[in-house]
This record gives C-alpha cells, structure tokens and sequence, in this order.
C-alpha cells in the first residue's frame, strides 16, 4: 500500500479514528457491537464516479438517490473522479470506500500490467457486482468489412494511454496487426473520432462505450459506416487471453443503416470496494443493488442490464467477501 502519511501522522490519525470511526467501519469496535453493523448512525460510503458529464457520474448518483432510502445502515456519498485508474489508487489511499471502474483496467491493476505496469500490483480492493457493459465498438467507412482490412489504414484507438487503446491493441493483435506498425494509429476522443471519420481523415475508429454512443449516433445519420465484428474465433482467442473479456451483440438498428446484429466483444463497468470496508456493510450494498434493480432502471437505462448471474462475468479479481455471500445466498456460483 501506498502511504502518504509520515508515521506520526499515521498515529494521530488512528487514535483520531478510535474515538470517530471511519467511512468503511463501525462506531463502536465489532467486540463491543458483537457484529460488524454499527452501533449507532449510518456508515457512509464515498463513491468514487467519474467526470461530472460523464456515464459513471450519473450512474453514481442514480444509486445514491435510490438506495440510501433503501438500505437500513449504509449511506453513499458520491464524488467526482478521474474515473477507472485514479478510483482505484483512490481506494488504495482511502480517499474512496466504493468505486465504478472498467472491469480491464480492474485486471490490470491486479495484475500489475498495462495500465499499471509503472505502478505496480494493487490488491488492496475487491469486485462487488458488474453492473452494465462498455461494448468495444469498431466504426468503419462504408468501404471497411473486416478487422483484417484496417492493416496500413488510419484508425483512432482512443486517448492515448487509455483503456480503449489497450482494447485496440489486444483485438488488432489478434487479427496479426500491430498498433504501433501496422496502422496509421491516431489518438482522440470518441467526438473527434467520428468528426474525424464524418471529414474523411480517418479510416476507422475504436470506441469502447455503451451502445447506443451518442457520438455513434450523430455520425451514422450524416454518413453511411459499417460496424466491425469480432468473429467467433477470434473472439475465443480473445477471452481466452484476457478474461475480462465477454461475447456482446449489438443489435440491428443500434445505428442508423447498421440493419444486422454485429458480434463484438465488452468490457463492463464494474463496482468494486475497499477490502477495509466490512462484509456487512457491503453485504447490504450488494443486496440493496439487485433487489432494487426496477427503481434504478427508471432513473437510469444503464441499470436494465443488471442481473445477478451477468454481474459475476468477466470478473477475473476476487470478490469482496460481503458481495459473496450475497450471491451464494441467492444461488449464484
């Protein structure tokens, strides 16, 4: 674990601790509580989001609206972030106590790898439930039919460093393409890829979002695209080597003259928890989730996706203790 504190700062914020509580834990020790609920007052949890005109940010705040009236003990807090990486060097520095993240980028600071390769392994949370996916999603010209075909094209893979460009990285390998040889590879939003691609500047696009995008969206009705599959094969081979992975449909129609189903793969937005904060606490939070779903849904699409047997796919980190109990309660492996 990272620490910030010098260590006479260390000790005066536990013995402040002692006397206050903390966002994750009890008022009272679990020895004189006999449980690990508090004794008195709510425990509140900061949610760690995103940017606040982003999907995390508004998915946040739809489940703090819905399930502090729902859950008997536990309050959510939310706050802007960085998104994906910086929540979860939050919860390493107990800046957050939950956070969404992509369930990739989740992996990868397990792992140490990737995104994290400079940083090192961060095992200091755990996986409570995938809640919606963030389909890969790869926009072509009109005259692009394969993955195969973006070899010595110009493609925008996301801001540079991102997950979308690691996303990038990995499906274009599987077809025998390198990134940084093999294209012409452009670094942008998902707003300058499909300008981009509208003005003719560039080929093809990876974006990783959920369907419908609105920038998607507004480009297919101003310009005919195609949307790239990711065959049965290759996909296999995908999910094989980075389990994060899991098969996506977009259905016909998503997109204006997009008229088949077009296979492909996600990731999924994920809610994770610091391993500090207790099985109860999360025991409750999990359950509040599922048993809520209909209330969420109406404040927010994002919430349609989520399912209990769905919220447990992809995830490749272990899970918080408190998440799993709810989910053997309810018969889910």
């Amino acid at each position: 674990m990272k620490k910030r504190l010098a260590t006479l700062t260390a000790l005066a914020v536990t013995a402040m601790m002692a006397f206050t509580g903390c966002g994750g834990g009890n008022n009272k020790p679990a020895e004189e509580t006999g449980t690990d609920k508090p004794a008195g007052g709510a425990v509140e949890l900061t949610l760690g989001t995103g940017g606040t005109t982003g999907t995390y940010y508004a998915v946040g705040g739809t489940m703090s609206t819905v399930l502090n009236n729902a859950m008997e003990y536990v309050n959510l807090k939310v706050v802007s972030t960085g998104a994906s990486k910086a929540n979860i060097l939050d919860i390493d520095d107990k800046v957050s106590d939950v956070a969404i993240v992509q369930n990739d980028v989740m992996y990868y600071a397990y792992n140490g790898t990737d995104l994290f390769a400079a940083e090192g392994k961060f095992e200091t949370f755990s996986a409570v439930a995938g809640i919606y996916d963030e389909t890969c999603q790869i926009i072509a010209g009109s005259n692009i039919t394969n993955i195969a075909d973006l070899k010595g094209k110009t493609v925008n893979v996301g801001d540079a460093g991102s997950g979308v460009e690691f996303n990038a990285t990995q499906i274009l390998a599987a077809y025998g393409i390198d990134i940084n040889k093999d294209i012409n590879k452009v670094n942008g939003s998902f707003g300058d890829a499909a300008d981009s691609i509208k003005d003719g500047k560039i080929d093809a696009a990876f974006i990783t979002a959920g369907a419908p995008t609105t920038a998607v969206v507004d480009l297919a009705i101003s310009k005919s695209i195609n949307l790239l599959t990711i065959d049965d094969e290759h996909a296999a081979a995908l999910i094989e080597q980075y389990p994060f992975y899991t098969k996506t449909t977009i259905p016909g129609g998503t997109y204006n003259g997009v008229k088949d189903d077009v296979q492909t793969l996600s990731v999924r937005a994920t809610l994770i928890a610091s391993n500090d904060t207790s099985e109860d606490t999360i025991y409750e939070l999990t359950k509040a989730l599922f048993e809520n779903k209909d209330a969420l849904a109406s404040s927010n699409a994002k919430f349609a996706e989520l399912d209990p047997a769905l919220a447990v796919q992809g995830i490749s980190v272990p899970f918080h203790p408190g998440a799993e109990k709810y989910f053997k309660e309810i018969g889910i492996n």
